[in-house]
């Protein structure tokens, strides 16, 4: 048993430095790596030159940092007839971005976490640069995780509260839990979620939740800008819009996959 074990291991610790590799377009260190992965440098080094010798990752020799390769730009070529968000919800991103001006981004569940698929730039000089592909949020942090959140199932959402601050991580001290149980009940009130600069202070978000055709929060839409441009007076025109979209995008997924 001991190997199948070890080989297990092995695979977990690929997978998360390929994640945490591409969190951001222009990689990461290989300290940050170290720092983030909890796994020793040696062990860290030895695992990057593995997968830069399978081209899954690069090594950018002028910045230093480990970068994603051209066989994973391969593989998701593949993988992306397999799910189609680009179909999905580009016209709703260019509809919002057109419309508020404002940053949109769609992002879907993996498991305890949200990803950020795909983005449309809106036309307002000032931008927010929290989000963009390859971002994971944990459940409940972030507007786009906040409005999953908040349509699970009761149980669901006690489960994940209950470890909360393992949950979250470095996101817990930005949000509470008595915040975050504040921002859930306000979004199942109004049906999109407002994050007024949690995870990064003067950085604002909205997000509207996308659900199957069995009424499971499976995706969401969200907006994003400077605080300025999410005023109270706002909020609603904004929330209005995300919903439209998001429903739009549940029904094009529920019809898809009934065949209807």
């Amino acid at each position: 048993m001991k190997n199948p074990v070890q080989g297990a291991q092995v695979v977990g610790r690929v997978a998360s430095l390929l994640r945490l590799v591409g969190r951001k377009p222009e990689g990461s260190s290989i300290a940050g790596l170290v720092r983030e992965s909890g796994l020793t440098r040696p062990t860290v080094h030895r695992l990057l030159a593995s997968l830069a010798a399978e081209g899954l990752l690069d090594h950018d020799a002028r910045s230093g940092n480990w970068i994603l390769g051209p066989e994973i730009f391969l593989l998701g070529s593949v993988a992306a007839a397999r799910f189609p968000f680009e179909d999905l919800a580009r016209p709703s991103l260019r509809r919002l971005a057109e419309e508020t001006g404002e940053s949109a981004f769609y992002s879907i569940r993996r498991g305890q976490e949200t990803v950020c698929v795909l983005r449309e730039e809106g036309s307002f000089p000032v931008r927010s640069f929290v989000l963009h592909e390859g971002v994971r949020f944990p459940l409940g942090v972030a507007s786009a995780g906040t409005a999953i959140m908040a349509f699970l199932p009761d149980e669901e959402q006690e489960t994940i509260l209950s470890g909360w601050d393992q949950h979250a991580g470095s996101f817990a001290a930005g949000h509470r839990m008595d915040v975050v149980r504040r921002n859930l009940e306000r979004t199942r009130l109004h049906g999109f979620a407002v994050n007024p600069g949690l995870v990064l202070e003067g950085s604002w978000g909205m997000g509207a939740a996308v659900f199957d055709q069995l009424g499971r929060p499976v995706g969401a839409l969200s907006l994003t800008g400077i605080e300025p441009r999410f005023r109270p007076e706002r909020q609603e025109f904004l929330g209005k819009l995300l919903m439209e979209e998001a429903h739009r995008i549940s029904s094009t997924l529920s019809s898809t996959l009934t065949g209807r």
